[in-house]
Order: C-alpha cells, then structure tokens, then sequence
C-alpha cells in the first residue's frame, strides 16, 4: 500500500514542473511549428557538432551514460532544451522540467524527492531540467549539490548567460559545462525543408518554398532555429493558396513574416561586442569598428557607455601619437549626453572613425603601469630634498645642509639638471608614429642635456 501511495504520487503534475517521460511520435496540430518540429533523435538534432560529433565529450557522456550534471549555454533557439530532452532519452532517464523564473525550493524539493522515490521503486533515475537556471537564487542552486553529489539526481541546466559569473562555484566544478552555438545557416535550412516533407509539419497543405526564400530565413534568423520555423509557420498561415491551392512563399513572403530584426545582447553579447568594437579600433579598421558600433546601437546599447570607451581608447591606445583624439573623445562624449539618439550615432562616427585612423601608441598606458608596479612591489623612493615642501620644518632643515631646489625657470632655455627621482628608472618610451615623433626627439633632447650637465655630488 505504501509504494502504491508512492507511485501515484510520482504521477502528480503540477504547474511548477513537467514529467516527461520519452519523445513521442503523436503531436497536437494546436502547438507552434517549432514545438512540432522538436528532434526526436539526436541524428535528427541540428548543428552543435563541436559537441556531438563521435568521440567529442559530450557525445561520450551520453553513450556512456556517466555525468552527474551538465550545464548547457547559448543563445536563444540553439536547442538547449531539445537536447535535454534526448540525453534523457538515451539514457532512459525520467525527464521533468523546471523554470528558473517560476520554480521554488519547495518544486525543487518535491521533484527531488519523487526522483528518490522513482529510483527504489524501479531503478529509474531522474534528469530535472532547469530552463534559465541563471535566474535561480544562491540559495536555490545550493539546494542541488547534495542531491546531484549523491546521485538522487541528475541535473540539466540551460541558461543564455556565461555560467562563470551566473553559476555558483560549487555547482559548476560539479558538471561538465557546455556552450552551444547559433546554428550555421545550412543547418537552419535542413530543418525548414524537413517541415515540407515531414508529417509534423505542413503534409496536409500543398506549399511551395523559393531557394532564396529559404535562404533568407536560414540568414536573417541569426543562428536561432525557433526563430526561423515560427517566420515560415506564419508565412505559410498568412499566405492565401492560388487557384490550384498550391501556397507559394517567395523572398517577398519570407520577408514579410519575420519581425524586425532583434539581436542577441545579452551581458555576453555586451562585452563582447564591446571588446571586438575596441579591438577593432585599435587595429586600425574603421569600417570594422563602425560596424561594431552599429551593432551596440541597434541592440540598444547605452550610448554614454559607448562614448566612454571611446575616450578610454583616445588615452590607452593612441594617447600622444595624436594628442588630439583624447580632445575630440570627450568633446563627443559631452556632445553625446547632450544631444541624444538618434543623431548622436553620427558624433559617435565621428570620433570612432577618427581614433580608428589615428596613429597608435600605448607608451602612456604602459609607462603608468610600470611605475605603479614599481611603487606596489619595490621600495618606494625617498623623495629628494630638493623637492619637497619648502614650507615643511623638516624640508627647511634638511635643505640647509644641501643644494637646494634650483628653479628651471631662472636658466638659460629653461632648463637645468638635477634630480627627479633617485634612480636611473625609464617608463615612459614614447613611438615612432604620429606626434609621438616629435616627442621622443624632445626627451632625447632632455636627456642628452642631463647627460652634459654633471649633477652634484648631492644630487648623484
């Protein structure tokens, strides 16, 4: 009587949870082409060959059957889920799906318990999917380690974030972590024409697909399959059959159906868009930089921050070799603020195009970054008597007993040697390019004039 309790209760579904327990060949009409159209193999999953390709590790976790948790990111419509769902298939595995958004520590436990149930009644062990596991408290991915630890589960998290920084430490070094890819257009295109051929998708209507409507979808949908199948649903839905009821979808249709174009940007996409926006700059390519910038733009980036980083990249990347790239940075950065989108898009050009072209020097960042290594790691310099506070009692007495300070001013050409630091330390070794020239022949110019001019023996 107990394990028949038991039992009944491993059949509840509740709406914070769903049981799935294998891939069926039936489906309902009702649901979205891309829900119809799910693989139910994995020779029908398309792309991610970087991962299941014979051999790769994920591919010999599955056929081997030996992984406690796995955690799946990539963007949208890469096919986390589906592939949850056939690992659970291949490994005959009890497969029940939770949301990072909606589900508690309370779902939590109760699937964790029906999985230990599940498991003494028939040996069957339990896969819990997590959808956007990212949006789990610390406390509720605390809640899975004994559980995954012990083996009372396995667990399958999927989430469009960069695990290191969305995943706590101790579940990560638990799984064997995974990053999908937006899927190639070929392999876009292999599951749009399926639909035309398959009894999940349109058999019961007579439809015609153009090569470049097909390769317009495969394109536009930027890697995500969902995407791709829901234009084709709707242009196939919204397309009026002709007289032979025959429904044609050409580059017109396709286009027609698929929503302006969103980008994927989340923090990932952020930063490195960001980073190739930079890098770009920095290797002198205006038009890459440009398109980079677009790319921020259309994705609705904040444009102060855009702004920043271009000032940021005037002094570290260029700094002296075109002094006026840090002036023209901040003029656009205030010009930005004050303006708004959408003309700031054209200051923002303006200054990236500028920094693009200009000539390049990191001396500056450089030289700072020795000194302040200098300074955290070695003795920090006495500063010489000479400098110091006139105005200070221990300068005054100190000074009496040497040189004092001699002022440059009061010598021919503005200038006289003497020392600065104390030792014999170079950090600043500005380049051969742009006005960077110009000043490297002026501290060459100093250092010659040091040279001929013997310090005093205070001063050495």
């Amino acid at each position: 009587m107990e394990q028949l309790k038991l039992g009944m209760a491993l059949a509840e579904n509740k709406n914070s949870s769903q049981t799935i327990t294998k891939t069926s060949s039936s489906f309902s009409a009702d649901l979205p082409l891309a829900a119809r159209m799910r693989p139910r193999n994995l020779e029908e999953y398309a792309g991610q060959q970087h991962l299941l390709t014979p051999g790769k590790l994920l591919r010999r976790a599955i056929d081997a059957d030996r992984f406690a948790s796995i955690i799946l990111s990539g963007p949208p419509g890469t096919g986390k889920t589906s592939l949850a769902e056939l690992i659970a298939l291949r490994t005959d595995s009890e497969f029940v799906r939770l949301s990072g958004v909606t589900s508690t520590v309370a779902d939590l436990r109760k699937e964790i318990a029906h999985a230990v149930t599940r498991k003494s009644i028939n040996g069957r062990r339990t896969i819990i999917f997590v959808d956007e596991l990212h949006r789990f408290s610390k406390s509720q991915q605390d809640s899975l380690l004994a559980d995954v630890e012990n083996g009372n589960i396995r667990l399958i998290g999927a989430t469009t974030h960069n695990p290191q920084f969305y995943i706590i430490g101790a579940l990560l070094s638990r799984s064997l972590a995974f990053q999908l890819e937006g899927l190639k257009p070929e392999d876009v295109r292999i599951l749009l024409e399926r639909t035309l051929t398959d009894s999940r998708g349109f058999l019961d209507k007579k439809v015609v697909v153009s090569d470049e409507a097909f390769d317009f979808l495969s394109t536009v949908c930027e890697g995500d399959a969902r995407r791709a199948l829901n234009a084709l649903e709707l242009a196939i839905l919204t397309t009026d059959p002709d007289s032979s009821g025959i429904i044609s979808i050409g580059r017109k249709e396709a286009g027609e159906s698929v929503q302006r174009k969103f980008i994927n940007y989340g923090d990932d996409g952020h930063y490195d868009t960001a980073s190739a926006f930079i890098k770009s700059m920095r290797g002198s390519d205006a038009d890459a930089a440009v398109y980079w910038l677009a790319k921020m733009l259309h994705a609705g980036e904040d444009i102060r921050f855009i702004a920043r980083r271009i000032v940021i990249f005037a002094s570290e990347d260029i700094g002296n070799a075109d002094p006026r790239a840090l002036q023209l940075a901040v003029s656009a950065m205030q010009a930005v603020d004050m303006i708004g989108m959408p003309e700031a898009r054209i200051i923002l050009s303006h200054a990236v195009t500028y920094c693009a072209t200009a000539p390049k020097s990191n001396a500056s960042y450089l030289a700072i970054g020795e000194a302040l290594d200098d300074v955290e790691n070695e003795r920090v310099q006495a500063i010489p008597i000479h400098l110091r506070d006139p105005n200070s009692n221990g300068a005054r007495k100190m000074q009496k007993e040497s040189e004092s300070y001699k002022y440059p001013h009061s010598f021919d050409g503005h200038f006289v040697a003497q020392e600065y630091m104390g030792v014999p330390k170079g950090y600043y070794r500005p380049g051969a390019l742009g006005y960077e020239e110009k000043i490297r022949q002026r501290i060459d110019y100093w250092r010659n004039a040091r040279n001929q001019s013997p310090l005093s023996a205070e001063e050495q």
